[in-house]
């Protein structure tokens, strides 16, 4: 019995791996995801150029020009291979907008014409030849408004002191009640929950893939007739068995491929060193991380990292194991495919309720479907990193799962068994309670 239930684990392996989809597949993922962490550098070798500088002509009427630059730098931390240079512009705005209207050099420059404004204090004229993106448009109405506050400084005759105490943000003092609460570590729990949404959509996309084939390869061999010739060898326990195992450990091994392409795009990253522009976007998610492994929060990942694998491991060999019991009561694929669709359903729910679970805190229906077998895999590790669940209700959460596959294997199998022979064009249902009664 193990030589034949090794032997459907190896064919039905070598049907998913030995083929042109897995490898052009595989292919296509390794692309995308070094190409995705390698973006900045593919768009320079194209022609795209993130270091090119962006000129701000500046007509000044008011003589706030050195302001307006201070407030510039200050704004983007100009290095020297800064993206932007300020320039006093001496000549007239109807000059400045013919030579970026026709100059092709600058194109992608800026103009800027200070004015005098009775009511505002300052009128400014923006000219370009094009739109102007949200962080340059960000950055000159905050150098702007710096501008407009140095103006009213001198208009109103207000002191330093009096300008220092109204700009002086307001300093809160922070009180803790709980002793287990570190304040430094208060928004640790929403950055965690941002970084368990981001994990859990290979999770979601490795449930659809594994229903998908399984179901797939039930129905093919029914279809094709080959289910008599295999079931007249082995045991429909056996062959249900091979199905589910060959199914998760194919998972297994494409969730392994995913976790190295994403490394080889970060060690090439590495390799390649950081463009400006993008790169910058890397930088900041790099510091990011930095500060969010502190000691407190390493030391917790030696059990949220165990149980979270744990019920992911049981959440698939549920998911299995349903779509096996399903795709065995069908006799073609169009009928599996409606059938699969409440599945996916539930994982989208799943899905979705870790995504909004952080603007829901304390919520009772949020943290009651937390033990939902299926959804509990991509929703405790949500509700555990932001203090809605304890351990004990992640291992409660595991055992309705474990306990949910006890009675899809139990009854399941019974299904099974009748369901690989049956070609009958009843409803489902109908079939399904049939052969649980028997």
């Amino acid at each position: 019995m193990k030589n034949k239930l090794k032997f459907l684990i190896g064919m039905s392996l070598k049907r998913k791996i030995k083929t042109k989809w897995f490898v052009l597949a595989n292919i296509f993922l390794a692309i995308l995801i070094i190409g995705v962490a390698n973006i900045d550098h593919i768009i320079t070798f194209f022609g795209g150029d993130f270091d090119k500088t962006t000129k701000i002509y500046v007509i000044d009427n008011t003589n706030t020009y050195d302001i307006f630059k201070a407030s510039i730098d200050a704004g983007f931390k100009l290095t020297e291979d800064s993206k932007y240079e300020v320039i006093k512009y001496d000549k007239t705005k109807e000059e400045i907008t013919e030579e970026i209207k026709n100059n092709e050099e600058e194109k992608d420059s800026i103009a800027l014409v200070f004015d005098y404004d009775e009511e505002n204090i300052i009128k400014v004229s923006m000219i370009t030849h094009g739109f102007v993106d949200t962080l340059n448009m960000t950055l000159i109405n905050s150098a702007i408004n710096s501008v407009k506050t140095y103006l009213a400084v001198e208009k109103f005759e207000i002191s330093e002191e009096e300008l220092l105490a109204l700009n002086t943000p307001v300093t809160i003092e922070r009180t803790v009640l709980d002793e287990n609460k570190d304040s430094a570590e208060e928004n640790m729990d929403m950055i965690m929950s941002t970084v368990f949404q981001i994990i859990i959509l290979p999770f979601f996309m490795l449930v659809i893939f594994l229903v998908q084939m399984i179901g797939a390869e039930v129905n093919d061999e029914k279809t094709t007739r080959g289910m008599e010739i295999i079931i007249g060898n082995v045991s429909p326990q056996v062959h249900f068995f091979s199905k589910c195992i060959a199914g998760n450990l194919f998972i297994l091994i494409q969730g392994g491929l995913l976790l190295l392409y994403g490394a080889l795009g970060f060690i090439s990253r590495t390799f390649f060193g950081d463009a400006s522009g993008v790169g910058d976007v890397f930088n900041q998610v790099t510091g990011m991380m930095n500060e969010l492994f502190t000691p407190s929060f390493v030391s917790s990942l030696r059990y949220i990292i165990p149980l979270v694998l744990i019920l992911m491991i049981l959440t698939f060999i549920g998911y299995s194991l349903l779509a096996g019991i399903l795709a065995s009561m069908t006799t073609n694929t169009e009928d599996f495919q409606q059938l699969q669709t409440p599945i996916m359903l539930i994982s989208l729910i799943g899905y979705y309720l870790a995504i909004i679970a952080g603007g829901f805190k304390g919520s009772i229906i949020i943290n009651i479907l937390g033990y939902v077998p299926f959804i509990s895999a991509i929703l405790s590790p949500s509700l555990l990193v932001m203090g809605e669940f304890t351990v004990i209700d992640v291992l409660i959460s595991m055992g309705l799962m474990i306990v949910v596959i006890y009675l899809l294997i139990k009854y399941g199998l019974k299904i099974y068994k009748v369901g690989i022979l049956n070609y009958s064009s009843d409803k489902l249902w109908r079939k399904m309670f049939k052969a649980l009664k028997n």
